[in-house]
C-alpha cells in the first residue's frame, strides 16, 4: 500500500507537519523574551514587586518553550538532508551560510545569556541581569532576521547566477539578504510573534480574573496585554497590506490562488469574501463577493485589471483550495483581534476591565488564536509557493531526495508518533504552569545562615531546651 504513495507528496506532508510543530514555538519565544524585558525594566524603573512576581512567572514558561522550539528545530533541519538533499546540494551556497549566520549570531547569543537570565538573578547585579534578559530578547530577534532571510530568498530570489550543474552560486550577498519581500515578512512574523504572545498573556491573566485568583498580577498581565492588542493589531493590518502588494508584484500567482480569481478581470476585480473553490471546473462556487473591490485594495483603482488563474499553465498554479482559506482564517483572526482590542478600550472607557466577563471569556477564547493565525499565514506563504522550492527557479518535484515513498512514510508515522507525545507532555506542561499563581520570587530572608546539609543539632536542642 505504500508503495503507492507519492514520495514527493509524503516528503512535504513530514516537513510541513514538523515546521508546524516548530513554528508555534519560536512565535511564542520571540514575543515572550520582549515581553520579560519589559517586566524588568519597568520592575527595574518602578519598583514594584508585581512586575518581578510576573517576570519569574512568566521566566519558566519560556525556558520550557525555549527549549521545545530548538529540540524541534534541529529535528526540522535533518529533512533537508534525508528527504530534500538535491534541494540542499542545489541551493547549499547561499542557505547554508544564512542558517549558520543565525547560529552563529542568534543562537549563541541567547544560549550564552539564557543560564544568567533564568539562574542568575542572585548571583549577578540587577544591571548584568538586564542586560542578559535583553540580550535574550534581541537573540530571538536576529534568529527570526536569518530564518526569514532564507525563506524570502527562496519566495523572491535574486543576487545568484546559477553554476552549470544547477547550483545556485551566491554573486551579491546584500541583495541576496535584504531581497525584495524580506523586508514585509520580517515586520510581519515579528508583529505575528507579539500579537501571539500578547493573546496568550492576555487570555493568563482572563483566566485568572475568572477563578478570582492573583487579582493583583492577573490584572496587570491583562492590561499590558491588551494594550499591546490594541495597538499591535491595526499595524499589522497595515503591514499586511503592504506584504500583499509586494507578493502581487512577486508572486502574482499566489495573490490569484490567494483571491480566488480562476478569471481575469480587466475591468476590475471583485474581492471574494466566501466561497468554495472548485479547481475541476475552475470557478468559485457559491462565491460571496463584492463588486471591484479586489481590484480597489490591490492596485488602488476599482477599474484596475487582474489577471487570474486562466493566464497560468495548470501545472504551475498553486492548491487553490488551500491557500484560499488559509489566507481567509489568517486574515478574520487578524480582524478578530483587532476587535478583541477595541472591546478592551470599551471596558476601560466605562470602568469594568477588571470585571466584565464577557470580555474575560473573549479574551480567554483568543489566547490560541495567535498560533492559529501564524500556522494559517505559513500555509498561505508556503503552499502559495508551489510547485517551486525556489520560486520561478527550482521545482518542488526536483527539489525531493531520490527516495522510496515507504521509508518516508516510515519516517512521518515515527514523527507523529513521538511528536504528539513528547510535545503534547511539554504544552500540557506549559498549561500547569500558566495555572498556577505566580509566586512571590523574593521570600523573606530568615535570620542567620542558611544551612543546606539539613538541620543543625545543636541549634535543634537549643531551641528545645528554651521552649522549656
Amino acid at each position: 500500500m505504500l508503495d503507492s504513495l507519492d514520495a514527493t507528496l509524503l516528503a512535504r506532508f513530514q516537513f510541513a507537519f514538523t515546521v508546524s510543530f516548530h513554528i508555534v514555538f519560536p512565535a511564542f519565544s520571540i514575543g515572550l523574551a520582549s515581553y520579560l524585558a519589559v517586566l524588568e525594566g519597568l520592575w527595574l524603573w518602578t519598583k514594584e514587586r508585581v512586575y518581578l512576581e510576573l517576570f519569574d512567572f512568566w521566566k519558566t514558561i519560556f525556558a520550557v518553550a525555549f527549549g521545545m522550539g530548538v529540540v524541534s528545530g534541529i529535528v526540522m533541519s535533518y529533512q533537508f538532508g534525508t528527504n530534500w538533499s538535491v534541494f540542499s546540494d542545489k541551493v547549499g551556497p547561499i542557505i547554508g551560510p544564512l542558517m549558520g549566520y543565525e547560529v552563529m549570531t542568534a543562537f549563541f547569543l541567547e544560549a550564552g545569556f539564557l543560564g544568567v537570565m533564568l539562574f542568575g538573578r542572585n548571583r549577578v547585579g540587577p544591571g548584568l541581569h538586564f542586560f542578559a534578559t535583553l540580550m535574550v530578547a534581541i537573540g530571538t530577534l536576529i534568529s527570526a532576521t536569518w530564518i526569514l532571510s532564507a525563506n524570502s530568498w527562496m519566495q523572491t530570489p535574486v543576487g545568484f547566477a546559477k553554476h552549470a550543474n544547477g547550483q545556485f552560486i551566491p554573486v551579491d550577498w546584500w541583495a541576496i539578504i535584504f531581497n525584495p519581500s524580506f523586508p514585509y515578512r520580517l515586520v510581519h512574523m515579528v508583529l505575528a510573534a507579539y500579537l501571539t504572545t500578547a493573546l496568550v498573556v492576555g487570555a493568563v491573566g482572563a483566566f485568572h480574573l475568572i477563578r478570582r485568583t492573583a487579582p493583583v498580577r492577573a490584572r496587570k498581565m491583562l492590561s499590558m496585554a491588551m494594550w499591546m492588542v490594541t495597538i499591535v493589531a491595526p499595524i499589522q493590518i497595515f503591514a499586511g497590506d503592504e506584504h500583499g502588494l509586494n507578493t502581487l508584484e512577486h508572486q502574482p500567482v499566489k495573490i490569484m490562488a490567494m483571491e480566488g480569481h480562476y478569471e481575469s478581470h480587466p475591468d476590475g476585480a471583485p474581492l471574494i469574501l466566501f466561497g468554495i473553490p472548485n479547481e475541476k471546473e475552475n470557478r468559485i462556487d457559491y462565491a460571496i463577493q463584492i463588486p471591484k473591490l479586489s481590484s480597489l485594495i490591490l492596485k488602488h483603482d476599482l477599474n484596475a485589471p487582474l489577471n487570474g488563474l486562466d493566464t497560468v499553465p495548470v501545472d504551475r498554479r498553486p492548491p487553490v483550495f488551500i491557500v484560499f482559506w488559509s489566507f481567509r482564517i489568517m486574515v478574520g483572526l487578524g480582524f478578530a483581534m483587532l476587535g478583541l482590542g477595541l472591546f478592551s478600550l470599551y471596558c476601560r472607557w466605562k470602568g469594568s476591565f477588571t470585571h466584565n466577563t464577557w470580555f474575560h471569556c473573549a479574551a480567554l477564547i483568543m489566547g490560541p488564536m495567535g498560533f492559529v493565525a501564524v500556522l494559517a499565514g505559513w500555509v498561505t506563504t508556503e503552499v502559495g509557493r508551489q510547485p517551486y522550492t525556489v520560486y520561478g527557479e527550482l521545482l518542488t518535484i526536483d527539489s525531493v531526495s531520490p527516495i522510496s515513498a515507504p521509508a518516508v512514510a516510515s519516517s512521518l508515522i515515527a514523527f507523529i508518533t513521538v511528536y504528539f507525545f513528547v510535545f503534547g507532555a511539554g504544552v500540557f506542561y506549559i498549561l500547569r504552569l500558566m495555572a498556577r499563581l505566580p509566586r512571590d520570587p523574593m521570600p523573606e530572608l530568615v535570620d542567620g545562615p542558611l544551612r543546606t546539609a539539613g538541620i543543625n543539632p545543636g541549634l535543634a536542642q537549643q531551641e528545645k531546651s528554651h521552649g522549656h
